[in-house]
């Protein structure tokens, strides 16, 4: 049986492990000041060095390497003069922002690595508050094998689909528009619907299409430059960030026979890269300043080698297309938001604020449209670059710092940049997923992160809505590359012990809506086999009903309404004091792999509110609590009529009850939003799901009983 310090030890050193640096001190503390134990001394003094240096307490952290370089064991001395050498440049450093070169070993057995100073979470006293990431620096392949090639039969489908998704969109919205034009001339006095507006528009679409897809590069030039503030890259300045890149980017141009591809960088610190065009010679990368200052030489290359793997499928034009038809609807709900944020008066505030929602929300259903494209491309290119530098634990990294200068970039504006949530679509990573994962980076190791994305046997089904795969499934896809080519891997997740087990009854209630759907389709598939047995025998006539399919639709009203009330109490169950999670348990609930949305775990986090202000932020769309333990994402839903909104909480503190939940992006559905001085404002998410079902459930029955 363990000693008793053994026991603290063992669950000093777990805690580190799990990211739980203040309870690993905890633990640690006592059993570094007994010299009467020297090896549990030794392991918890080199635990307390890694606790110390991640939770901010530099100066502590030199102390104990100081005493440990005078430690009898080589190896001891070693890992502790490295360790002091990079605590010393960390805390020389300290106030910049671009990377350092140094970093710390988990072992007794450390390998020279690269730090990085990340800057996550922000506690209460409202500035951000350092932590040091460390990388193990996984090396890449000097000789590498090509990769198995993919088959890009489905890819070009999942293309077509969406530019036929795309094209049935637009065409059914401007069937609206013209529609409503022609009701309202109908209504008005002395004028005549125009008959030429209800003709089908789908040639004058479709030509459309085409002519945007041949003007796209230069478009897009334009509405990036106008909007964005664009610029060409010049070679000379890539290249005094990265050497490899040039050399990477020529290479496999020449390799392929393109034309170098146009260098484009956006003035803009958070870091992102997007790539558009429709041929290889007409292909533009654009990067922004904040990549190149935050990202090293080779993970430079890797993310410009990510966007070379794009080029010349066919994905690669239908997004381009994507983004030309959506960025003006963004545009349009921008301007407004900025403009209307200018003209306060009540008489501006309803037209602005009706206006942007609108635009708004053309612009998601556009986007929509190539949700799948976009999430699926990603695993092609995350290879594609992976067989251009042989270096896939790069792209690792790379894509790991991407995030966390995303959470950075919004913690220092306090709030989404258009830029990020406009081209989110094109991004290599995406910015509602690095909120969450890119702050909490330094509190909780990325393995933990990753477990519920790596072995949540549900988890393919929470990015149905995302534009982008699961990051742990990206990384460990780069991971496998990597021990395909016998290399070791920047990320090492271990299985947990026991499979992840979760009830079918359970994943079923979660989808319970969406599963009342194709089960009222089979309900009115009995229905009609009954009423058609039923009018065969002369015994009842219900041929005016079954003879008109709409009942279909009616049934499915139904199914989708009994689904949403069967879950409404297991969603927002009551909250009460004894139930409810706080800040510090926060870390613990985001590395647990087996929970679902549907577990509803009962939280109350402070912190402060940041979103855009007014009405840029009218459907709540830019919501993030800022607490010591990183961002969280919030989701509200506004009451029409008041007088006081959540966007009037913007830059303050606040305490936040709600429900949060795990999914692909964690979030946590509101429940009360207060102030420290006693302001509240309520989020009726249970209120709004009874009235989505009771309306639901009046239309299907009005179907069924009318047939129309």
């Amino acid at each position: 049986m363990p000693s008793h310090a053994e026991s603290c030890l063992e669950a000093g050193l777990a805690a580190l492990k799990q990211g739980n640096y203040y309870t690993a001190i905890a633990n640690l503390e006592p059993l570094a000041k007994d010299q009467s134990q020297e090896k549990i001394c030794l392991q918890a003094q080199v635990g307390l060095v890694m606790s110390y240096a991640r939770t901010g307490e530099v100066s502590k952290a030199i102390a104990l390497c100081q005493n440990l370089i005078a430690n009898s064991n080589p190896q001891v001395q070693e890992w502790a003069t490295l360790a002091l050498e990079h605590l010393h440049k960390r805390k020389n450093q300290k106030k910049k922002s671009r990377k350092t070169n140094t970093g710390l070993a988990s072992s007794l057995n450390p390998t020279r690595q690269q730090p990085q100073t990340a800057y996550v979470g922000a506690d209460n006293q409202d500035h951000i508050q350092p932590l040091s990431i460390y990388w193990r620096q996984a090396r890449r392949a000097k000789v590498w094998q090509p990769l198995r090639k993919s088959n890009v039969i489905p890819s070009r489908i999942i293309a077509l689909l969406t530019f036929m998704a795309l094209f049935w969109m637009c065409r059914e919205m401007l069937k609206l528009v013209l529609g409503l034009i022609n009701q309202i001339l109908y209504q008005l006095p002395y004028l005549q619907p125009i008959q030429i507006l209800y003709r089908d528009p789908s040639t004058l679409i479709l030509g459309l299409f085409v002519i945007l897809m041949v003007l796209s590069p230069w478009l897009l030039d334009w509405l990036l430059a106008q909007f964005s503030g664009q610029e060409e890259l010049p070679k000379e300045k890539l290249n005094s960030y990265s050497r490899e890149t040039l050399r990477v980017v020529q290479r496999t141009c020449q390799q392929r026979r393109w034309l170098t591809p146009k260098l484009r960088i956006l003035p803009i610190s958070a870091p992102m890269i997007i790539t558009y065009g429709n041929l290889p010679r007409t292909a533009r990368i654009t990067v922004s300043q904040g990549l190149l200052e935050q990202l090293a030489d080779d993970e430079i290359a890797a993310v410009y080698a990510l966007s070379l793997g794009q080029i010349g499928r066919w994905d690669f034009v239908v997004m381009s297309l994507v983004l030309l038809v959506t960025m003006p609807f963004y545009g349009i709900y921008q301007q407004i938001s900025v403009w209307g944020n200018q003209h306060q008066g009540k008489i501006w505030r309803w037209p602005g604020t009706v206006l942007a929602a609108i635009s708004y929300g053309i612009w998601c259903l556009f986007t929509g449209t190539a949700l799948l494209n976009s999430r699926l491309r990603l695993y092609h290119n995350d290879a594609m670059s992976a067989e251009i530098t042989g270096n896939p634990n790069g792209l690792i990294r790379a894509l790991l710092k991407i995030s966390i200068g995303v959470a950075h970039d919004i913690s220092l504006k306090e709030h989404t940049c258009w830029q990020l949530e406009s081209l989110n679509i094109l991004a290599p990573v995406a910015y509602q997923h690095s909120i969450v994962l890119g702050s909490t980076a330094g509190h909780l190791p990325f393995e933990s992160f990753f477990k519920w994305e790596n072995f949540h046997p549900y988890r393919q089904w929470f990015t149905i809505n995302s534009c982008h795969p699961l990051m742990g499934d990206r990384i460990e896809r780069l991971c496998q590359i990597a021990r395909h080519w016998h290399l070791d891997t920047e990320l090492h997740q271990t299985n947990p012990q026991q499979p992840i087990l979760i009830k079918p009854q359970t994943f079923c209630l979660q989808i319970a809506p969406w599963l009342g759907i194709p089960l009222g389709v089979v309900f009115a598939g009995l229905t009609w086999l009954l009423w058609q047995t039923a009018y065969t025998i002369h015994w009842l006539n219900l041929k005016w009903i079954y003879d008109n399919w709409s009942f279909v639709t009616g049934c499915m009203l139904i199914g989708f309404s009994i689904g949403t009330v069967m879950r409404i109490n297991t969603l927002f169950p009551d909250i009460t004091p004894d139930n409810i999670q706080k800040n510090e348990h926060l870390i613990n609930l985001l590395a647990e792999p087996s929970i679902l949305p549907i577990n509803s775990i009962r939280v109350r986090l402070s912190g402060k509110l940041l979103g855009r202000p007014g009405i840029g932020n009218c459907l709540a769309q830019d919501m993030i609590l800022q607490s010591n333990q990183g961002l969280m994402k919030l989701h509200h839903i506004p009451w029409p009529g008041k007088s006081f909104n959540s966007q009037d909480l913007i830059g303050r503190q606040i305490t936040v009850t709600g429900w949060l939940r795990r999914g692909a992006t964690p979030w946590v559905d509101i429940q009360t939003l207060e102030t420290q001085g006693g302001t509240k404002i309520n989020s009726p998410h249970p209120i709004w799901s009874t009235i989505i079902a009771i309306s639901a459930q009046a239309w299907g029955a009005y179907i069924m009983l009318t047939g129309s």
